[in-house]
């Protein structure tokens, strides 16, 4: 009996890469939800008053399907994440729960949050969002985590424990929606940091490097080496190579490398397109589409998918040591070359219209991606030298206590 056979308890196995994945989902819903985090108030509501109110009347067809769409990943990522603990309506059940639990929590806190509106409409959506998200994913969770195909890719191609790093190149082609100077030229988070609390610090943040002999002048120096043109092609460049590489990391030797990480730089460009497409609509007449294509972006990109394909083929380590380069270049680049002069115009128009919570998840997404690689690097370096010296003093012990080879001289 086959099917008896599949549903074998030691057939199934839990994702902890589905965990991650709603641990993820659910801290981008909180920050979506609560942003702008400031201005809280007391109007002299209840938390829970908008269960009750009258829907409101200032929403349309688009907020409704926002909501539904927003939770679907939740529910349906709920359900892969209590498999095998729970199956079937049961899962949908606690994944109904959840999203019900979590979209009347944050509805309720908003209701201090003068920008936002408590509704019980948005509850109700969003609720629905995650039934849909967790009735779509039941037929094919067993199939995804205990024997299809998929499942089996998984484990073919990437290492067993990899589920962080995967998780971890999974994002970085939604790091790159949100508009940048440079293309792949993302992590200007103290850029912005220093911009939004006062552009003075930089000269002291620098000079409190260590005094460096010309750090103060240089990002002067960088600028007046080459135009911002030259610089683009450089940084994407950088960041063609070190993420992509990032990507290759967790993946066995056997793992078509080069298919995968090309695949996943395409997706990143065309989802880049798209939502440049979707942002850009009626303000621009579409023209927008591919303004991030600029001559400096195209050169680094070509000559960026050129050296890629070569230096996937490099040994686990030299990729490793080269993603970790690549990315903290680019990221020094990022945050000392100047900005053109143009780009804030840009940045506040894409921020424009209904689209401005995903506006500042995705900025936020590109601020933090590159230091979580960079720091997952390092910490995969670090455990790699400890199993490293762990091996060389269990061949020591090993050698000591095996008998001599010849009998000592008498």
């Amino acid at each position: 009996m086959p099917h008896a056979d599949v549903d074998k308890p030691w057939r199934r196995r839990a994702s902890p890469l589905a965990r991650q994945g709603l641990a993820w989902w659910v801290g981008l819903v909180v920050y979506g939800s609560l942003y702008p985090l400031s201005g809280w108030t007391d109007i002299g509501v209840g938390p829970f008053a908008y269960l009750f109110a009258p829907v409101p009347r200032w929403l349309t067809l688009f907020d409704i399907w926002t909501n539904i769409l927003g939770y679907l990943p939740l529910g349906a990522l709920a359900v892969l994440a209590v498999y095998p603990v729970l199956r079937s309506y049961r899962a949908v059940a606690l994944a109904v729960l959840t999203g019900a639990l979590l979209s009347g929590t944050m509805e309720a806190i908003q209701t201090y949050l003068p920008t936002r509106v408590a509704s019980n409409l948005d509850l109700a959506s969003n609720t629905l969002g995650a039934l849909i998200g967790a009735v779509l994913a039941v037929p094919f969770t067993s199939a995804l985590l205990d024997r299809g195909a998929l499942q089996r890719l998984r484990f073919e191609w990437f290492e067993r424990h990899a589920g962080k790093a995967i998780a971890l190149g999974l994002l970085w082609p939604f790091a790159q929606m949100y508009p940048q100077p440079f293309l792949f030229g993302i992590g200007d988070w103290p850029s912005r940091l220093w911009a939004l609390v006062d552009p003075s610090l930089r000269d002291p943040a620098l000079a409190a490097l260590g005094g460096v002999p010309g750090l103060l002048e240089l990002p002067g120096r960088l600028a007046g080496l080459a135009d911002s043109m030259v610089w683009e092609s450089v940084i994407t460049l950088l960041g063609v190579i070190g993420g992509g590489l990032l990507v290759s990391l967790p993946m066995r030797t056997n793992a078509p490398r080069v298919r995968i990480v090309l695949g996943l730089l395409a997706f990143a460009l065309v989802l880049k397109t798209g939502v440049n497409g979707l942002q850009s609509s009626g303000r621009h007449g579409g023209a927008d589409l591919l303004d991030w294509l600029t001559g400096g972006a195209a050169t680094g990109l070509v000559a960026g998918l050129l050296l890629l394909v070569g230096t996937l083929q490099l040994p686990h380590a030299a990729r490793a040591a080269l993603a970790f380069g690549t990315l903290a270049l680019s990221l020094l680049l990022v945050n000392l070359l100047p900005l053109n002069p143009y780009w804030a115009g840009v940045q506040q128009g894409w921020r424009a219209g209904q689209y401005e919570h995903l506006n500042d998840l995705a900025q936020w997404l590109a601020a933090v991606w590159p230091y979580v690689a960079l720091a997952w690097l390092l910490g995969s370096a670090e455990n790699a030298l400890l199993a490293r010296r762990a091996r060389r003093r269990a061949r020591g012990h090993g050698s000591a206590g095996a008998p001599p080879s010849r009998p000592p001289s008498l």
